[in-house]
């Protein structure tokens, strides 16, 4: 494969429309402004299996989907691309689904509770009036020519329906990978250095989902031992 072709999709990766998406979710989790409810007042409510949730999507969220839906839309595109080696065209599409995080981390709610819902806004939450609100914030970084880190976090602040704290769920994880826009890599070696990025995804989900379990066990146990 050339070296030519795989610069030619990074040129098409790190356009305006991308980049611009890119800053914009890049706003820390650890900044509780970004979810627009503040973890201040502990709830004395627990969390309990037979709750049901409603799930908002920060804006970090709804901007990294972004990032993640303009960035895989490059990828796919490239598949049009003969001269582009399928395995570093499809590493490229896979690593960057934007559903994947979205669909995971839904589901590590539907197993918890007895019903998930995702809401437009606060005010919709409010008039549904669920045991339970999270408020779900996702980052997620890619390799591009500019930057070699990739970066896959995610964080679930739970809420009474008072909208007082409860606690959270997180998982979160990072690389710094070798240069894939070097001369004379093998399309294998790119492809497989290229799909670490979901790999990273998935550790992190993986380590949302741990965490997710043992703060919804940890409220059974302190419920069994305040009886």
């Amino acid at each position: 494969m050339k070296i030519f072709n795989l610069l030619t999709l990074v040129a098409v990766l790190i356009s305006t429309p991308l980049a611009t998406s890119s800053v914009s979710a890049a706003t820390s989790l650890n900044d509780a402004q970004a979810c627009h409810l503040q973890p201040v007042a502990q709830s004395p409510a627990s969390l309990q299996h037979s709750q049901s949730v409603g799930v908002l999507y920060s804006e970090n969220t709804l901007n990294n989907l972004q990032y993640l839906t303009d960035y895989h839309a490059v990828a796919q595109r490239t598949a049009r691309n003969n001269a582009l080696d399928s395995r570093i065209r499809d590493a490229f599409i896979n690593s960057s689904d934007p559903k994947l995080a979205i669909d995971w981390l839904t589901g590590s709610l539907q197993k918890e509770f007895a019903s998930v819902t995702v809401y437009e806004n606060l005010d919709a939450v409010i008039q549904a009036r669920p045991d339970v609100v999270v408020m779900l914030d996702t980052y997620n970084q890619l390799v591009s020519k500019r930057n070699n880190q990739v970066e896959a976090r995610y964080l679930a602040r739970f809420y009474d329906a008072d909208l007082q704290y409860i606690g959270k769920a997180e998982g979160a994880t990072g690389k710094q990978l070798p240069s894939v826009w070097v001369q004379g890599k093998a399309a294998p070696e790119i492809a497989a250095q290229i799909d670490q990025q979901r790999d990273l995804q998935v550790t992190a989900l993986r380590q949302f989902d741990a965490s997710l379990k043992a703060l919804v066990m940890q409220a059974a146990r302190d419920q069994v031992a305040a009886n």
